[in-house]
Formats: C-alpha cells, structure tokens, sequence
C-alpha cells in the first residue's frame, strides 16, 4: 500500500470528471441490497484495489478463498491499480469501472448516486458502522471503509532514545527541540518529508482536528479560515515549514524516495516521518526485511494537547461501493459486508475496525496508554469543504501546495510564511462567499 489515509482524507474531492454523465444515477437498480441467502448469491465480479502487494503475494486471493466458504457460488477477479486515481477516473467515463471499487476522491460527494449503488440508509448503518457520514448523500450511505485510520508520527524509538527523548512532546516548540537534539546526538536524518512522493505531504490536512481535539474541524474548514491565528492547519503548516527551515529533514527533498524511507526508518537512518496507523506494519515488515527490532517502529500523536491531553482524528480509508451498472449488485454487496465485517483485513494491517463493538488494535496500545483521545469528525460538510477547496484551487488534499510550503522553506521559493499562508487564507474565503450559504 503506497498511500493510505490520505485520499481517504480526500473523499469525495470537489472536481468534476470531464464527459461523465454517471448514466446509473436513476431510482432503478440504484440500491445494492444485503443478500439473503448466501448459497443463492453468485456472478463473477471484478473488485478494483489500490493494494498491488497483496494482489501480487496472493493476499487477496485467500481472502476469496474464505469468502467463498459463504458465498461459494461468487467468483471475484481482482484489479490493482499502481495510479489508482487516474485511471479510475478515465473508467468512470464508462459503465465499466468494476463491481466493487475503492471511491476515487475525484468524484463530487453530491455525484454518489450517480456512480454507486446505496448500500441502505445511515440512520440504519451508523448503528452498526463508524464514518457512515463521509459518504451519505439524502440520508443514503454509498460507501464503506473496511478500516479506520489515525494520523500520526512515525518514528524509530531507538533513534529518539539515544538523542535524550523518552517523553513525547507536547508542543511543536518541543517537537523542533526534540528534532534538533537527534541531529545533534545521531546519525539520522530527524524527519523526513518525502518530498517526491507527493501524497506523503498531503497527510498533513489530517492535523485538522487534531490539534484542539475538535470533533467540528471540518464544519470550522467549511465556514471559516484554515489558516487563521491558531487554527488547526496554520499550526500543522507552520511546524512543516520549522522543521524544513532549520534544517531538520533530508538534504535533497526532491530526490526522496517512498519505498527506500521504510527500511531507512527501520534502520535508524531516519527518525521520523509524519504518516498514519497504516503505515506501522508497512515498517515493521521493513525492519523485520533488513534483520532489525520491528519493534523499534513507534508511534506518537500530534504534539499538541488539549486539557492535558492528547488527541488524534480518527477517519476511514479508501471506502468500497457498489458500481450502480453492476450486474451483479448482490454479489459485489455481498463482498464489501463480508469484507467489513468479517475479513482479517483490518487486523492483518493492524487498523482501526470501522464496527463501533470491536475493540482498539495493539499499535494503538501506546495512545491507550497515554490516554490519547481519539475522535471522529463530523463530516456532514465535508462536501462543502470539498467544493470550496476546488473553487480556491488551494488543494489541502492534494500534493503541490505543501510542497510550495517545503520549497519556501528550504528557500527554493521566494516569499514569507506569513505572505503564503495569507495567500490561501484570501482564497480560501473567497471561495467561501462566491459559493454562498
């Protein structure tokens, strides 16, 4: 997995597919129904994923294989996409972009019905489900995350140990000391930024909420200024561009390189990078690759508390829906329920369960620990978040804008912090009086 959390951050991104007319988007057939007898289930479906390394080690051919065991009469082809994004977009152009499909983030959230088929009312799945709100268009659920994720700093402990720090920090003035005594003390790198990748820095809008530990950051994005004197994002951004400015990160950002980061991490040439809960057994299986502790792979929130505690947003990743052109809406129903509810996916990547009864996984044991909050975002206006994001065309969901912040900082770029984080403020609430209430 080469990305994670992060477009999930980005579901339902406010951009328009060009020559989509999402044809499927009638009352007809439009719903994907819980099959009622398994032994009567069958079709052969096509499941796309952004998962190539468990397409290709056979992974998700064992899940088939048990899911089989109930739905026997069910064949499922999978798909791995490497540019998932892109070419699902061009897909969607079609009726033919699969049976069960990871919800691109291009796709308008107003534009669902159109494209997928209900998987029934929220006031019905949010009994059951966590982040049932992220893909409810007129009270109609679309889509299902199979996990939860949090963001995070990943970070080698051995590394933060022999530079003096065994505490977390609580600020990000701390952070950057803390930063500062592992150049000082160790041969690591302090934080890496993975620059080239791109989608790494867009895990930095994940701050949102995190930061004051409010469960409305997303209502506060819709309707005020990100960027505004203490506001979750300017605070995210402003430690970036610190850690960048002082010299705290990899010589050449542009020539970062995302799979070598893994191994470099495990081995203590890097101490810290900002990612999520997905990435700690993507590192772990790296540590355990290059013969070193996996168990050197920690995991800390946001250094910032609120009432004496810390707090990280809890969201869903990629969310799975129904193609609503499907011929075979009960089978591909059938494989999203089984693969939510009843599949080791979750705890094989030792993630957030997106059932509300089950319990926390181990990685997280540490924030149990340290008493970390976790919360989940309102997202009733993520949509409007979604549109005015693509109306300033700021693009928090995307990768170029905090990689204009590191190339200021780093001083390939001309300007001030205050100047560039002015700049999307006046966008940003420009956009928001064009679009109205």
């Amino acid at each position: 997995m080469n990305r994670r959390t992060v477009l999930a951050m980005a579901v339902g991104a406010a951009l328009l597919i060009p020559g989509c007319t999402g044809t499927g988007g009638s009352s007809k057939g439009a719903d994907a129904k819980a099959p009622d007898d398994p032994s009567k289930v069958s079709g052969t479906i096509k499941v796309l994923t952004v998962r190539t390394d468990l397409v290709q080690d056979g992974t998700m051919k064992k899940y088939a294989a048990e899911f089989n065991k109930t739905y026997p009469k069910v064949k499922v082809e999978f798909e791995a996409l490497t540019n998932y994004e892109a070419e699902v977009k061009i897909r969607m152009n079609t009726e033919n972009y699969g049976d069960v499909l990871l919800i691109p983030a291009v796709i308008k959230k107003a534009d669902y019905p159109k494209f997928f088929a209900s998987l029934g009312t929220e006031a019905e799945r949010s009994k059951k489900y966590r982040f049932t709100d992220y893909t409810t268009v007129d009270g109609k659920v679309y889509g299902q995350s199979p996990i939860g994720v949090a963001p995070g700093f990943l970070y080698n402990k051995r590394i933060w140990k022999e530079a003096g720090v065994t505490a977390w920090p609580t600020t990000p003035a701390e952070f950057l000391q803390d930063l500062k005594a592992i150049k000082a003390r160790t041969d690591a790198i302090p934080y890496y930024t993975n620059f080239a990748a791109g989608w790494t820095l867009t895990s930095w809008t994940s701050v949102d909420g995190a930061v004051h530990c409010d469960p409305q950051a997303t209502t506060k994005l819709a309707e005020g200024d990100p960027w505004a004197e203490g506001a979750d994002l300017r605070v995210g951004d402003t430690l970036l561009h610190d850690i960048v400015k002082a010299g705290l990160v990899e010589k050449d950002p542009t020539t970062s390189n995302w799979e070598q980061s893994k191994p470099r991490t495990a081995k203590g040439e890097i101490a810290t990078q900002w990612l999520g809960t997905w990435a700690i057994v993507q590192f772990q299986d790296a540590a355990r690759k290059a013969g070193v502790n996996p168990d050197d792979i920690g995991f800390m929130p946001f250094p910032s508390q609120t009432d004496g505690k810390f707090c990280a947003t809890v969201a869903p990743d990629y969310n799975q829906a129904v193609n609503v052109h499907s011929k075979y809406k009960e089978a591909a129903r059938a494989w999203i329920d089984w693969f939510t509810d009843k599949s080791t996916y979750g705890k094989d990547n030792l993630a957030i369960s997106p059932l509300k009864n089950a319990s926390m996984p181990e990685v997280l044991k540490p924030y149990e620990e340290q008493g970390v909050k976790l919360i989940e975002v309102d997202d009733s206006k993520g949509a409007r978040v979604k549109q005015v994001d693509s109306d300033s065309e700021v693009g928090i969901y995307a990768p170029e804008y905090r990689q204009n912040l590191v190339d200021l900082a780093r001083g390939a770029r001309k300007g001030s912090l205050d100047g560039f984080l002015a700049d999307l403020s006046k966008r940003w609430t420009d956009a928001q009086k064009n679009l109205g209430s």
